[in-house]
């Protein structure tokens, strides 16, 4: 072979090579895809037993250690700064909540945590599905949620989970959780929200042992506009994994008896 004919053959192989690369991130995408666990109906298979291993349930935000709380990365993609965006009575409210947190917090007087709260909080969690419905159990305090694929939400009435309404955009379950009970909070660090909260809830199967998950947040109570939360959740691929009771308790010092 002539100088000339290997130039002209390295170049073609460098151009195929390129045209590989370039469509090579659709055809990864779409493979992957394809190897997803499906349901018959043909949607994708989110049943398991899910954990997040993050310190959301600390903050949400980025934060440092505090007592009760790990260091940690912040979950917060929106806005970019990673910051709640709060109205500026909320945030001095957020503040007050920080400080009374060992009182305050809902979880410590031993009520539900809501949504998106629960998801995050280190406990498992076991995801169900039928065309009709989705439903999801915690291990916290035998909390469960039925997402129904069908009907409008309830009016005129507050639950301290929600009420959830789901429909399927491609291969991602969104939904759409409205009635929220206000007295929740969404972390350990007192940030918080009114009875006017509106949660959209992303679930995607990412991998066999992976789901992402994000939560776009609204109220206009209190925050100056919508932000969302992202991360991984990931699967139990223990043998014979299974969720396991846990009972809150809340503990009272026991009081001395009056004198007679």
């Amino acid at each position: 072979m002539s100088a000339r004919s290997l130039i002209v053959v390295t170049a073609l192989a460098v151009a195929l090579v390129q045209v590989a690369s370039a469509q090579s991130p659709a055809a990864h995408s779409q493979t992957k895809a394809a190897s997803l666990p499906r349901l018959p109906d043909g949607k994708p298979d989110l049943q398991g037993i899910w954990e997040a291993r993050n310190t959301a349930d600390g903050n949400l935000e980025a934060h440092s250690a505090g007592a009760g709380i790990r260091a940690g990365e912040g979950v917060i993609v929106d806005p970019p700064d990673g910051k709640i965006p709060y109205q500026a009575w909320a945030a001095a409210k957020q503040q007050e909540n920080f400080a009374k947190r060992a009182m305050l917090d809902p979880v410590n007087r031993c009520f539900l945590p809501g949504v998106p709260r629960i998801t995050y909080m280190h406990y498992p969690f076991q995801i169900f599905q039928t065309p009709e419905f989705v439903a999801i159990t915690y291990e916290y305090v035998h909390a469960s949620r039925t997402i129904h694929m069908k009907g409008p939400h309830l009016e005129d009435i507050a639950f301290w989970m929600g009420d959830s309404r789901g429909h399927w955009e491609g291969d991602t379950l969104v939904v759409d959780v409205a009635d929220n009970e206000p007295e929740t909070w969404l972390d350990m660090s007192g940030n918080f929200h009114s009875d006017a909260l509106h949660v959209v809830e992303r679930y995607t199967r990412t991998s066999l042992d992976t789901l992402r998950y994000e939560a776009t947040i609204e109220d206009p109570k209190v925050f100056t506009k919508p932000w969302k939360i992202s991360m991984p959740l990931y699967r139990d691929a223990e043998k014979n994994a299974q969720l396991y009771e846990y009972e809150c308790h809340v503990y009272r010092e026991k009081q001395p008896e009056a004198k007679k």
